[in-house]
């Protein structure tokens, strides 16, 4: 039963959907980070639903620092994210105590735990445990910035709107800021109406999202079983909504001759860079320096209103099952700010092991 992450900087999660409270512990941070709550706000923000597009169930996440932070610096102890839930309705989920809902994890959660996991909402398989994760990696953005490391995710394709990939990750994440939707071009307008176009029609649609990280140093990554596409994979793969990864061109490169694939190596004001980044910016798992790109596919979400076949595990019985309740008809928007976050952390971890956790206060 293993709900943390990390090496030199562990992040464990709590909580569940409908219970008293959501949360996070980030351990392993060197004292003295700065810890921005209005920061943090704005992240969560990011995440919290926001229109008809979204689900109907809006938490306020007036989380709370519960320990690790004294007059807005990190101490280097725990640090502890406390997030209320005050907007549950749990008589949703009253018929689902025995009912598998397709493509969720209540019957894995069932197989697993022998029935004492708590099933309303999803429990702990929730995406409201993702607000925890959206919490910590504010923190761990910051401080990568600070050392000149950005990290940004927009929708890359969805309900046939496409969006240009990362060419100038800075640039571009001006450009995502600004917008409710997470994009670089102005298409947010065929995304939200091939959304609505879903749930008008009791069903959900999913996408592919991209996340794009310019500044790391060259060589970082643990060979072989720890290899930044491989961390970063494990890392993303928690997400329940993620189904499949890409690094660079990805599966596109099984479409290539080596003379096209490879990228050419060059020097560019004394530092060395390549010319393409069809590798995504990892080589033999450690980065080379430029920009680290990946893609990840977004399935759509499986709360949907239609009728759908599914079992009674506990009576042995096949049923049809009709959801109500609240649920988005796609959680690719607020799942951008989740991979950023958690990606903000993984890359917090990887620097620790390798420079030493004082690295990114820089003292």
């Amino acid at each position: 039963m293993k709900n943390s992450i990390g090496t030199s900087i562990t992040m464990t999660l709590f909580g569940e959907s409908h219970g008293p409270a959501v949360g996070v512990v980030l351990d392993g941070l060197a004292p003295g980070l700065p810890v921005d709550e209005a920061f943090i706000a704005k992240r969560l923000s990011q995440r919290r639903p926001s229109g008809p597009a979204d689900t109907a169930r809006v938490e306020q996440d007036r989380f709370q620092l519960v320990s690790g932070v004294y007059q807005g610096r990190t101490t280097g102890t725990p640090l502890v994210i406390l997030i209320p839930n005050e907007n549950v309705r749990s008589a949703d989920y009253s018929q689902l105590r025995h009912v598998a809902r397709p493509s969720h994890a209540d019957y894995t959660a069932q197989m697993k735990y022998h029935g004492f996991q708590d099933p309303r909402g999803g429990g702990h398989f929730s995406g409201r445990i993702t607000a925890g994760i959206v919490a910590a990696g504010a923190i761990c953005e910051q401080a990568l910035a600070a050392r000149g490391i950005r990290v940004a995710t927009h929708i890359l394709r969805c309900g046939g709107a496409e969006d240009a990939p990362f060419t100038d990750v800075v640039s571009e994440i001006g450009a995502i800021e600004g917008r409710r939707f997470p994009v670089i071009r102005d298409i947010e307008a065929q995304i939200e109406a091939a959304v609505l176009a879903a749930k008008q029609e009791q069903d959900s649609i999913g996408g592919v999202i991209q996340t794009g990280v310019c500044g790391l140093p060259a060589g970082l990554g643990e060979p072989w079983f720890d290899s930044l596409e491989g961390v970063l994979s494990r890392a993303v793969f928690a997400i329940g909504g993620i189904k499949g990864i890409e690094f660079g061109a990805g599966f596109g490169l099984a479409e290539l001759r080596g003379s096209q694939a490879n990228d050419p190596f060059r020097m560019q004001d004394g530092r060395v860079v390549t010319s393409t980044n069809r590798s995504g910016g990892i080589n033999g798992g450690i980065t080379n320096g430029m920009p680290v790109i990946f893609n990840m596919a977004v399935k759509p979400t499986p709360s949907i209103s239609r009728t759908q076949q599914t079992v009674d595990f506990t009576a042995g019985k096949d049923v049809d099952l009709s959801l109500t309740g609240r649920h988005d008809p796609a959680i690719i928007r607020r799942i951008c700010p989740v991979v950023t976050a958690l990606v903000c952390v993984v890359l917090c971890d990887q620097l620790a092991l390798r420079y030493g956790t004082d690295y990114l206060t820089a003292l």
